[in-house]
């Protein structure tokens, strides 16, 4: 019989919507879990489902603040760090603020991580680091240069954890996120993510608006896929599966036209409206790329991924989600 050895994780970013459903899933398992949050883009309803929970340490900062960062490992084995300021528009409208928090951020939390002795300090990285590569599927090993200020922090953020594993020997693995949703998703704001925000809209019998024609694609993950490989990060003791990056990802790409049809297919069942509901046209965003699909198959060789959910399967379940949460 496996013992289950009990660690002590920091999520930063862990009010967020995949913060709090890493936090989540790790307290479930047993492990104490801190989370590191300025609530910035985070919400303290993210956690009402285990804040009372005695392994459960919430701790109100910011990462470029060093001193919270400090304070934040004391004691820790495992660094999520999660903590960013997403969306390309947001980037482009306000890049200094977006490489504040996701370089010099990145930088404070690593070099925290580094003094506290973790274990491992595990990151989100970003599909959006393949830039101008038109090469599909997508393999770590080969990138384009950025196509905007997001994309550009993400990438820094693999160079510096490179050469914190190769200079001081601070573990460190990368987790290029490709387009994850599901529950906790936040769908209001100006950079609400797409699909959140068609799922309020067609909810209130409003049109959902594409930018370009719809025939962009995208990989996209959901977040019971996105957890699965954040623990095999922790859990590995594979030595070739350490200081490299992984792409996160189901594997297969769909359409935005495609994502809308599944929506209105999903939505309807429970409001037969939701059917008839058009959808908007627009132009094309700045700074996106036409098309995103990942190769899993390094995350498969050396973590022995396995996804279980399709973007079909995981959009039932967020539906749903959403239906009884947002109503």
């Amino acid at each position: 019989m496996e013992t289950t050895i009990h660690n002590t994780i920091l999520i930063t970013g862990g009010a967020g919507f995949i913060g709090s459903n890493l936090s989540e899933y790790f307290l479930k398992l047993g492990h104490k879990v801190i989370c590191l949050d300025n609530f910035s883009t985070g919400h303290r309803h993210n956690l009402q489902d285990f804040i009372e929970n005695p392994n459960y340490k919430l701790i109100e900062g910011d990462i470029r603040n060093l001193e919270d960062c400090k304070t934040a490992v004391q004691g820790v084995d495992y660094v999520l760090h999660q903590a960013a300021l997403g969306s390309v528009p947001r980037s482009i409208n306000d890049p200094i603020t977006t490489n504040d928090v996701n370089v010099s951020g990145f930088l404070n939390i690593l070099v925290a991580s580094r003094d506290a002795k973790v274990k491992r300090f595990i990151y989100a990285a970003s599909s959006s680091t393949y830039g101008d590569s038109e090469g599909l599927p997508k393999v770590e090993e080969v990138i384009g240069k950025p196509l905007s200020p997001y994309a550009i922090t993400k990438y820094v953020n693999e160079l510096y954890a490179e050469i914190f594993s190769r200079t001081y020997g601070l573990e460190t693995i990368g987790l290029r996120y490709f387009n994850v949703f599901g529950r906790k998703q936040d769908p209001d704001g100006a950079y609400a993510a797409v699909i959140p925000k068609f799922v309020r809209q067609l909810m209130n019998h409003e049109s959902p608006i594409i930018n370009g024609d719809g025939n962009y694609s995208r990989d996209f993950t959901y977040i019971d896929n996105v957890i699965q490989m954040n623990d095999l990060a922790i859990r590995t003791q594979n030595q070739t599966a350490i200081n490299t990056v992984y792409n996160t990802a189901f594997g297969d790409r769909n359409t935005l036209n495609d994502l809308v049809k599944y929506l209105k297919q999903y939505l309807s069942e429970f409001d037969p409206k939701i059917a008839d509901v058009e959808v908007t046209y627009g132009e094309n965003r700045a700074g996106d790329i036409p098309h995103s699909l990942a190769s899993i198959e390094k995350a498969k060789t050396l973590l022995e991924y396995n996804p279980k959910y399709s973007l079909q399967e995981g959009l039932k379940q967020a539906v749903s989600w959403y239906w009884n949460n947002l109503k």
